[in-house]
């Protein structure tokens, strides 16, 4: 491969192939890239969720066992 690249211009090799590349496969770097952003969303919005029990939970179980003690 360095030797394909070796006798062509700096901006062959920094600025075309880049953008052919992007080109090409940039719908395959978009769906991977929308796949981790719902991911890690989805991620977030589970701890939140179970976060939010454990806090109802403990609160719960704090308020109720002050009134078992009358």
């Amino acid at each position: 491969m360095r030797e394909i690249l070796a006798g062509l211009p700096w901006w062959v090799k920094w600025v075309a192939v880049p953008i052919i590349a992007l080109v090409v496969f940039g719908g395959l770097i978009l769906s991977v890239l929308q796949f981790v952003v719902a991911l890690l969303f989805k991620v977030l919005v589970f701890v939140a969720l179970v976060g939010g029990l454990i806090y109802v939970v403990r609160k719960f179980m704090a308020s109720s066992s002050s009134r078992s003690d009358w």
